[in-house]
């Protein structure tokens, strides 16, 4: 029964496709009249990345912030997520994970610099902010902003069940570790810190997001170097396959297409509004630039460690993988490359991966569970429910959960994207007193 009415949920929020034209419709439209600002001014965003920036008040740095949201998005969607998109989609799917990557950096430009404008400070000097906050400026009623932290919520749930499921899956696979046993250390390791201090998170992603990052994208690049000589054929399968004629004949282009931006969408998170939470706590002087900072964690995500996922896959002998799914193809692929150490590392990876993403995510739920609410009773209520989850997924894969995620990422998204449309103009204006403020080498402050 439940399933059933998650299902055709899904199916008018995805089956109609309303927010995949909704998704490029505002990605389109934020590239086009910021005058391709994820492109114009990508340099910028570097500089800005690695700039010390303003000391915190209440807030955290805008390094931080990107590295919270990073941590939230360099994750089972990156891994898993990528494994689903080619397993349903074919190499094509990969050609529109980065499209949405590309138009998505812009979306998630706007989303933090409303994110920013909109943000309030507590009694107690603390940040706080993020969609719900602007929603209800967007469309006049709270009763939209609690019903999207209420989506927030479910979707934070699904991807925490998800995630356990790849851990438990790939330490079975690397060292015949049984689930229930893995779920239960991941969940020790989760309770320890979801239930001790919120503020311990971004310094602990600060340090954690960066190295794992560094050694993954390492061990891709000696994949690729290994297999240069076929790297312009994966690369010609990737772009056949997402406007091939065989697949148009059979009637599968759709499917194509779907794959790619779903999962780009559940990868990325632009749009959804996730990240907005932790960008509004961020203490940097101008509004925009935090939605540089998030524009660039769009990129990073999609463009860099999706394609890296991907060419684990696409580069390793097909008669290796074939038959496999699911975090037992990426597996696959990396015995492929390296053995058994290859098995192992994806293994931990994928922990460490996953474990940032479950903090992350948990940091977010925080934040947005501020706004219906701030007794603690809100936070120790869903903390709890996250560890359920994880055992509920760590132990079994079930399709239920994927579509209790999508659900919550739809409803999110459709929320999202309304109000980013409504209160376009104010992000437009900031951009603009950016352009002939900052970058002239004025000086504006956000009070």
């Amino acid at each position: 029964m439940l399933k059933s009415v998650i299902d055709s949920l899904n199916g008018f929020l995805w089956g109609t496709n309303l927010l995949v034209v909704m998704l490029l419709g505002v990605g389109i439209y934020f590239t086009v009249k910021t005058r391709f600002v994820q492109f114009r001014l990508f340099k910028h965003m570097v500089k800005l990345l690695v700039d010390k920036g303003e000391k915190t008040t209440g807030g955290i740095s805008s390094f931080q912030a990107f590295c919270i949201s990073t941590a939230s998005r360099v994750g089972t969607g990156n891994l898993a997520g990528v494994v689903a998109a080619i397993s349903v989609g074919g190499p094509g799917a990969i050609f529109w994970m980065w499209i949405v990557g590309m138009l998505g950096a812009s979306t998630g430009f706007a989303e933090a610099t409303l994110a920013q404008l909109y943000r309030i400070r507590k009694k107690n000097g603390d940040l706080t902010g993020g969609s719900a906050y602007y929603v209800e400026k967007a469309l006049g009623n709270r009763k939209f902003g609690i019903l999207f932290v209420l989506a927030a919520i479910f979707c934070f749930l699904g991807v925490s069940a998800i995630t356990a499921n790849s851990v438990t899956v790939s330490f079975n696979n690397a060292f015949g570790i049984d689930k229930t046993t893995m779920s239960f250390l991941l969940i020790a390791f989760t309770g320890v810190l979801t239930f001790g201090k919120a503020s311990k998170i971004p310094k602990i992603l600060e340090k954690l997001v960066p190295i794992m990052a560094a050694i993954y994208l390492l061990l891709v690049f000696v994949i690729m170097l290994k297999n240069i000589e076929i790297i312009p054929r994966v690369l010609g399968e990737i772009v056949s396959g997402a406007f091939g004629f065989k697949q148009a004949i059979g009637g599968g282009i759709g499917a194509i297409v779907m794959a790619g931006v779903k999962r780009g969408l559940f990868s990325n998170e632009a749009g959804l509004g996730t990240a907005t939470a932790v960008a509004a706590t961020a203490e940097v002087s101008h509004p925009v630039k935090q939605g540089l900072t998030q524009g660039l964690g769009v990129f990073v995500d999609t463009l860099v460690i999706c394609t890296s996922t991907a060419m684990i896959m696409l580069l390793a002998d097909k008669g290796a993988v074939e038959g496999l799914s699911g975090m037992e193809l990426l597996q696959g692929a990396m015995d492929y490359h390296f053995g058994t150490f290859g098995v192992n590392f994806i293994a931990l990876i994928l922990f460490l991966f996953s474990f940032s993403t479950i903090l992350g995510i948990g940091y977010y739920a925080q934040i947005n569970l501020n706004y219906i609410s701030d007794k603690n009773y809100l936070k120790t209520v869903y903390k709890v429910l996250v560890l359920i989850m994880i055992l509920f997924g760590g132990v079994s894969q079930s399709a239920i959960v994927w579509s209790l995620a999508d659900l919550g990422l739809g409803f999110m998204g459709v929320i999202n994207l309304t109000a980013l449309f409504i209160l376009r103009g104010q992000c437009l204006e900031s951009l603009e007193d950016y352009d002939l403020n900052v970058l002239s080498k004025k000086k504006w402050v956000v009070n």
